[in-house]
C-alpha cells in the first residue's frame, strides 16, 4: 500500500485527489493539508511515500515545504502537482527535491500513474515538462545521437526518439507500435544503460 499525502490550498481539489486515489486498491490516503506549514508536520508525524505538492500556498510555499520535508525524511518522494508548468516553478521545485512534476489538467490516469512510479523511485513528468526538460538538457550538453552495442534495431529506434524528447505516445505513432510497447522498451532501456530516469536516457542518447 502507497501511503499519500495530498497538500493544496483548494479544498476542492484536495478531495477529488482523495476520491481519485481512495478508488485504488494500493494507494492510501494518510493526510491532508492546505498549506506548506502544516505539510512538514504531517510529513514527518505520518512518514508518507508519496506527498503530492502544490506550489503556491499561503504562507510556507510547496518549494520550501519540499525542501524541508525531504531535509527531515531524504526517503520521502515529493511529486509537485501545479498549475504553473513554466521555467519559474519548474527548476526551483527540482532544486528543492521534487521527484516529479505534473500539471493540473493532466489527466487522471497519469496522476495515478505519477504516484505509483514516484513510490517505485521513478521520476514522473507531465509530457509538455519532460519534453522541455530534454531538449533544454540535449541542447546544453549533447554530442552525436549514440549507438548502443547490444541493444535490438527496434530499442535503438527507440533510444534515438527519445534523444529527440518526444513522448511515448509521439515515438508509438512514429514507429507504428503500441504505446505499452514503448513504454516497455524504454524500461529496458534504462536499465541497459544504467540511466535512473528519462532525462539521463535521453542525454545518453545523445551522447553527453
Amino acid at each position: 500500500m502507497i501511503r499519500v499525502l495530498l497538500v493544496d490550498d483548494q479544498h476542492l481539489i484536495r478531495a477529488g485527489l482523495r476520491m481519485l486515489c481512495d478508488a485504488q486498491p494500493d494507494l492510501s490516503v494518510v493526510g491532508e493539508a492546505d498549506n506548506g506549514r502544516d505539510a512538514v508536520t504531517l510529513a514527518a508525524r505520518l512518514l508518507p511515500d508519496v506527498v503530492v505538492m502544490d506550489l503556491r500556498m499561503p504562507g510556507v510555499d510547496g518549494i520550501t515545504a519540499t525542501s524541508r520535508i525531504l531535509a527531515a525524511r531524504p526517503a520521502t518522494r515529493v511529486v509537485v502537482l501545479t498549475t504553473f508548468g513554466d521555467d519559474d516553478h519548474l527548476y526551483p521545485a527540482l532544486a528543492a527535491g521534487a521527484c516529479g512534476f505534473l500539471l493540473k489538467d493532466a489527466p487522471p490516469a497519469d496522476l495515478l500513474d505519477g504516484i505509483r512510479r514516484a513510490a517505485g523511485g521513478d521520476s514522473p513528468f507531465s509530457q509538455e515538462v519532460l519534453r522541455r526538460l530534454v531538449r533544454r538538457a540535449v541542447d546544453a550538453q549533447a554530442g552525436t545521437p549514440r549507438a548502443v552495442p547490444g541493444l535490438t534495431t527496434r530499442e535503438q529506434e527507440v533510444l534515438d526518439l527519445v534523444g529527440e524528447g518526444l513522448s511515448n505516445p509521439e515515438i508509438a505513432e512514429r514507429l507504428h507500435i503500441g504505446v505499452t510497447t514503448v513504454k516497455t522498451h524504454i524500461t529496458s532501456l534504462m536499465a541497459k544503460t544504467d540511466s535512473p530516469n528519462r532525462v539521463r536516457l535521453a542525454l545518453f542518447a545523445r551522447g553527453a
